[in-house]
């Protein structure tokens, strides 16, 4: 049994809600799908916190941002990579900064095992690449090449949208399955959601367990107003940032 958490994004009221939800469960190995920063108030806590309770992360594209460059970023996002990165640079303790720094540099973009691969965005381009659940109606094409590079199951995050994609094409929302998902033969691509953004309409932050042959889509509330005020107190961190939040958009 294992979790598998994503899209933190310096959120952490939800991180600390998650991970007291994974430890009440007796599970200790814990993956993380990568944009543990961005956007969110408290990006160092929530780096201390993934290196501290995850097994393995990897890179997700404004984890990319901060350590490089963004790309291809609106200014929200740009201005917040940006803060992000002078907080990390404004670390006193010069272990502490360096270590920060190089855990975000030694991200890789993707794991794999014998029985899945986990990436951040998608089997095609693994750190920026978004699949959409109406790529299954605009793009089939995309679903093609996607599933081509699949051998049976891939877990991803990057949309904060969470769900199971079937080679059909299909797409099943977390309500349609009853939070479970049955894994079989059949190849799949599962969006885990967002710890620290959702947007599926959902403000509870989304996790999932996998327990042999079975995923668990968890959901769950957190603080968000808390998170909310820590935002709105920051000037280069856009209020979008934080009115989204209330409503999981």
């Amino acid at each position: 049994m294992f979790a598998i958490i994503s899209d933190i994004h310096g959120n952490l009221e939800a991180l600390s809600v998650v991970l007291a939800d994974i430890r009440q469960r007796n599970i200790t190995e814990i993956l993380c799908l990568g944009d543990v920063v961005g956007y969110g108030p408290n990006p160092r806590e929530c780096l201390d916190l993934v290196m501290e309770t995850c097994q393995a992360a990897l890179m997700g594209n404004h984890d990319f941002a901060v350590f490089y460059e963004p790309y291809n970023f609106n200014t929200g996002a740009e201005s917040a990579s940006y803060w992000t990165r002078r907080c990390f640079e404004q670390e006193s303790n010069a272990e502490v900064r360096s270590k920060r720094w190089r855990f975000l540099g030694q991200l890789p973009p993707r794991v794999k095992t014998d029985q899945y691969v986990a990436l951040h965005a998608s089997p095609r381009r693994p750190i920026n690449e978004y699949i959409f659940p109406d790529d299954i109606y605009t793009n089939p094409g995309k679903f093609v090449a996607m599933f081509e590079r699949v051998d049976r199951l891939c877990f991803v995050g990057h949309t904060h949208v969470p769900g199971v994609f079937l080679e059909g094409p299909d797409f099943y929302t977390p309500d349609e399955l009853d939070y479970r998902f049955e894994i079989t033969d059949e190849k799949a691509i599962i969006n885990v959601g967002s710890v620290g953004q959702p947007r599926d309409r959902d403000p509870r932050s989304s996790y999932i367990v996998v327990d042999n042959n079975q995923v668990e889509f968890v959901r769950l509330n957190y603080d968000v107003k808390t998170t909310v005020k820590k935002i709105e107190a920051v000037p280069e961190l856009d209020a979008f940032l934080a009115a989204r939040l209330l409503d999981g958009r």
